[in-house]
């Protein structure tokens, strides 16, 4: 379903939705995210994740605007699987700020060595940060989004329960991790059956 302005919750409504919703989008974060070796976490993203981004925005703004929540959408809406790919907002976690600065330099292109491989299928390597570049000569982003695309015969593997592998290549960071069947399982249904 496309996020539209009228599919939208008001302030109020939002503000009421929240609190009595909290524990349950949370959960649902937890279950879209995979940890890639101690420092890189993936949030999948899907339609639910990505109106409640905007929720949040239009909240902490307070925007009301019907030109500035189109804005929004228009921001976020991009995150939306559409049924061949999952995406993702992968996040590079250093709690010390030095660490952090030192680590992001040493990491320049992190974001387009990320890879999922369906078992049996080559690897599908990330399509990165698409809206701009969130990376210079000394370093890369905290932040980067990415996007990885099945062929049909990958998307149907992972809808059969095929396993998903998790991975990075970069020099500076190697690791990779077997997707988890409950997280599997909530990511396939991101993908729709080929025709």
């Amino acid at each position: 379903m496309a996020i539209t302005p009228d599919s939208l919750m008001t302030l109020e409504a939002y503000s009421k939705f929240r609190k009595a919703n909290k524990a349950q989008h949370i959960a649902r974060r937890r279950l879209r995210s995979v940890r890639l070796g101690e420092h890189l976490n993936l949030q999948f993203e899907d339609e639910q994740t990505v109106r409640i981004q905007i929720q949040e925005m239009l909240r902490i703004e307070k925007i009301f605007e019907e030109e500035a929540i189109q804005d929004e959408i228009d921001t976020y809406q991009p995150l939306v699987p559409d049924g061949s790919n999952w995406k993702a907002t992968v996040l590079i976690e250093f709690p010390d700020p030095n660490e952090r600065r030192r680590e992001l330099g040493r990491l320049i292109g992190i974001e387009d060595r990320l890879y999922v491989e369906v078992e049996g299928y080559p690897r599908a390597y990330a399509i990165a940060d698409e809206d701009l570049d969130r990376e210079n000569d000394e370093k890369t982003s905290a932040v980067h989004f990415v996007r990885f695309e099945f062929g049909s015969a990958a998307r149907r593997a992972v809808l059969a329960g095929a396993s998903v592998k998790l991975g990075c290549d970069h020099t500076n960071y190697p690791a990779h991790t077997t997707i988890p069947a409950e997280t599997l399982a909530a990511l396939a249904g991101d993908l729709k059956t080929p025709a």
